[in-house]
């Protein structure tokens, strides 16, 4: 059995050396442990840092992608290096990598497609409180989404079968922790956490929390158009329901003024915002039936691609 231990980096000359170093090289069960830096267009040291320190392969992007791309990048690199399970961990420090064989046992056992290591479940040296108000609003909005009961939909700290990896689809530009657990969730795939340590950062600064308005705009866009995907019939129906439901209250004022005095000059104004609050909603539901037969096409072609990368593997 495979395992691929994966690391996305950005400017981490500091911390890499230490989080690749720290690695189990031998885990029960594993058969091979290989590690795999990511390198997102950093402009220090971190490539020469990481392959110094015993990094298998090294992908470099010249230009900055961001976190979500150079994700969906490292996954894919992942199962093409033959990956059984997939473990996902920051460079910078702040997981401790020691808790890999914890991690991967829920996978090992066949309890789980993917496993998040809960920050709020185990132990936090320290956290922004910007960042903590950010992690727990972003979690709980993804728990409603998705369905599910988890404490921390943002660790960056996880691990996938290769089923799971095989069968996820990125396509956010900012990140993908909340994607991918909302895409779990639909996909019917088994996640559970384990609780680990989160230490303090002792270089650099976060660079997906720079602010709390922007990481709420960015995580929420994100959050949005993943679950429009994967549920855009009852979204579009829902609020095209509220529309129409308001346009029909709204319109029963007219009605009953109508049928006491057989005028309506005098709501004329009501009676214009009535029909146009209907035609929206009913537009809206309709745009909801034709956003559920483009998913039903972007299902087939997300099995297609599942299914060529297993048969890729085999031949």
């Amino acid at each position: 059995m495979n395992l691929i231990v994966m690391l996305p980096a950005n400017n981490e000359e500091e911390t890499i050396s230490e989080v690749i170093k720290t690695i189990p090289r031998k885990i029960d069960g594993i058969d091979n442990v290989k590690i795999l830096v990511m390198n997102d267009g950093s402009t220090d040291g971190t490539v020469e840092v990481a392959k110094n320190a015993g990094a298998d392969l090294v992908v470099t992007s010249k230009e900055r992608r961001g976190l979500a791309q150079t994700f969906k990048s490292g996954l894919y690199t992942a199962l093409e290096m033959n990956a059984d399970i997939i473990v996902n961990i920051d460079a910078d420090n702040q997981y401790d990598a020691g808790e890999i064989p914890e991690l991967i046992q829920p996978i090992m056992r066949n309890e789980a497609d993917i496993v998040l290591g809960s920050r709020f479940g185990g132990h936090i040296e320290y956290m922004p409180p910007k960042n903590k108000i950010g992690n727990r609003i972003a979690t709980s909005i993804t728990n409603l989404l998705s369905g599910l009961h988890i404490s921390d939909a943002q660790t960056g700290y996880r691990a996938f079968s290769r089923e799971a990896a095989l069968r996820l689809s990125i396509l956010s530009k900012y990140t993908y922790t909340q994607e991918t657990i909302i895409q779990a969730a639909q996909k019917k795939l088994k996640i559970v956490e384990i609780p680990i340590i989160f230490r303090r950062r002792t270089h650099g600064k976060s660079r997906l929390i720079s602010g709390l308005f922007d990481y709420a705009k960015n995580s929420g866009m994100t959050i949005l158009t993943t679950y429009l995907n994967y549920k855009p019939l009852k979204t579009f129906a829902v609020m095209g329901g509220i529309i129409m439901l308001a346009g029909f209250l709204l319109g029963l004022r007219v009605l009953y003024n109508y049928l006491v005095t057989g005028q309506v000059s005098p709501y004329l104004p009501s009676a214009i915002l009535t029909a146009i609050l209907l035609i929206v909603g009913f537009q809206t539901i309709m745009i909801g039936l034709f956003a559920e037969m483009v998913k039903s096409n972007r299902e087939l072609t997300e099995d297609i691609l599942t299914k060529l990368r297993k048969e890729k593997k085999e031949t």
